[in-house]
């Protein structure tokens, strides 16, 4: 463990040196020239940040230029993909998503406020426990799989309703239990390389390791496309890639665990923009 951490530090300080070459951090997300995006923010009261920053902004310009505008971000490939599926009549009762829902603008403010807390089953909702009970309970559909694409498709769609708008999660009451576990999974070091979402995301931002520029881990502009992969990614989906890379095994995504996890590092960047389908490495 010793050894890997003068690697890491030595990969850190060496990195250092060439940020600025890489990203532009001093650039502001103005989409299709008129929505101002707040890829800034002050930190809340007892956060561990200094300052909110959006991951928008450890990108280089030319990533950053994709998401500046809606033709060339290639999200929006997906999001037809999904207003497509919302239209689509699948299941028993023989409806839709519009069936239910005539306009999907309907779901503006949806993603400032997840994951939340749910009365009927206690659990926390994130926007695809929401999407399958749509699809299990009223259309008498299967359930989509947490991150393949009729799913993030229609997430991406939905997330789309909310970008420009503030993230505002909530923390407490009926959700402090889930919260107090998902800072408790974000701090705690596991896998072979015994490292939390602290290390990279909190003690290291702004550094680079692997060829990456390491970014808060803000999840504002979930679902994101990543050049890496060239689809739509989820946030379990991106959280599960996380803990491969440190060697742990991962839970599953939309396990309790994870949504736990979901709150506690959505509530991270309240205050900064939904991004909305955002383009990443």
């Amino acid at each position: 463990m010793k050894k890997f951490t003068r690697t890491l530090t030595c990969v850190l300080a060496l990195c250092t040196i060439t940020t600025l070459a890489v990203a532009n951090e001093d650039a502001e997300l103005i989409i299709n020239e008129e929505l101002n995006i707040s890829t800034k923010s002050a930190a809340p009261a007892g956060s561990a940040l200094d300052e909110l920053v959006s991951g928008w902004r450890f990108r280089i310009k030319e990533t950053q230029a994709l998401q500046m505008d809606d033709f060339d971000n290639p999200s929006f490939i997906f999001i037809e993909q999904g207003e497509e599926l919302f239209a689509k009549v699948d299941g028993s009762e023989g409806k839709a998503c519009a069936s239910c829902h005539e306009d999907v603008a309907s779901f503006k403010g949806l993603r400032t406020a997840l994951p939340r807390h749910n009365a009927s089953s206690g659990k926390l909702d994130t926007m695809e426990t929401l999407v399958n009970n749509c699809r299990t309970e009223r259309m008498g559909a299967e359930p989509w799989k947490w991150s393949k694409g009729k799913m993030t498709a229609m997430t991406s769609l939905i997330s789309l309703q909310s970008r420009g708008m503030p993230m505002n999660v909530k923390v407490d009451g009926n959700v402090a239990g889930a919260y107090k576990m998902g800072e408790e999974l974000y701090y705690t070091r596991v896998g072979q390389l015994e490292m939390s979402c602290a290390n990279c995301h909190e003690d290291n931002y702004g550094n680079m390791i692997r060829a990456d520029h390491l970014s808060q881990g803000q999840i504002n502009g979930f679902p994101t496309y990543r050049l890496k992969n060239a689809k739509m990614n989820s946030i379990h989906g991106r959280f599960k890639g996380c803990m491969k890379n440190i060697r742990a095994t991962p839970y599953k995504e939309g396990s309790e665990e994870f949504r736990a996890l979901e709150l506690y590092v959505a509530s991270r960047g309240n205050g900064l923009s939904v991004e909305s389908p955002s383009v990443r490495n």
